[in-house]
């Protein structure tokens, strides 16, 4: 029994003392990661929820034939229509146009910005809608269209910067962008359009966009309304021009 108790009290000395190595290891070992340079790795999985109310217009002829694919234009709205009333989404553009009994042979998604939040910040939402239009509709993925008034002019430029290999051509109205990404524009046609006495959105943004595509070899082109204040999206969208210019690009395989 002496012998055991002997033993006993040897091994939890001998317990002890490892424990202390380990906690002292352990610490020198946390030390060592805090002291210095390391080369490091990051990996965490995310599962996030995407919500967004839009209108959806689909061709008169989209029933009829079933093996047609469709071309699609998204349409971003401006700062007046943010909110969660689709009926303040119809105020301008092709959704306005519809409502007065315009049929349009494309596909029409017409999303709305929720209060307090620019299309800027929206770029992961709109790519996700789109993916959901390609996946429920027919629609022809070479013939996506992008386009947008005031804010959303900010927004056509921002999101066809993220994601320049999903769209055919791009029309920003009365907008502005980052001119430091516009390489990633280069394969993607752009006409944009502002008033010049714009004093909302100065011209100078369209203008420094479009310089910025060309310059990196892009093909983009800019119409300026004379003496027209914000409000050039009216006679942008009521220009049958713009639409055939639309059908007129196809994605390239650059940006496949």
């Amino acid at each position: 029994m002496a012998t055991r108790a002997i033993m006993t009290k040897k091994n939890l000395i001998g317990l002890a003392v490892c424990l202390g190595l380990m906690g002292y290891s352990t610490m020198a070992a946390e030390l060592s990661k805090a002291a210095g340079q390391s080369e490091q790795t990051f990996s965490k999985k995310i599962t996030k929820k995407f919500e967004c109310k839009y209108l959806l217009y689909l061709p008169a002829d989209y029933e009829r034939d079933a093996k047609k694919k469709w071309p699609v234009i998204m349409f971003l709205h401006g700062i007046g229509e943010r909110g969660n009333n689709l009926q303040l989404v119809k105020k301008h553009g092709p959704p306005k146009l519809i409502e007065q009994g315009k049929n349009f042979d494309f596909i029409i998604v017409s999303p709305q910005c929720p209060d307090d939040i620019w299309w800027t910040e929206q770029t992961d939402v709109l790519i996700t809608l789109l993916d959901e239009i390609e996946a429920k509709y027919r629609v022809d993925t070479d013939r996506i269209y992008l386009t947008g008034l005031s804010m959303g002019g900010f927004g056509t430029w921002s999101l066809a910067i993220s994601y320049p290999n999903r769209f055919a051509a791009i029309a920003p109205v009365c907008g502005g962008g980052n001119k430091h990404m516009a390489q990633r524009l280069k394969n993607v046609p752009v006409w944009a359009f502002h008033g010049d006495k714009d004093d909302a959105v100065l011209v100078e943004e369209s203008k420094e966009m479009v310089k910025a595509v060309n310059a990196k070899g892009g093909n983009a082109k800019l119409t300026i309304y004379p003496g027209a204040k914000h409000d050039s999206w009216t006679e942008t969208y009521d220009n049958p021009q713009l639409y055939e210019w639309f059908l007129s690009h196809k994605r390239s395989d650059s940006t496949k």
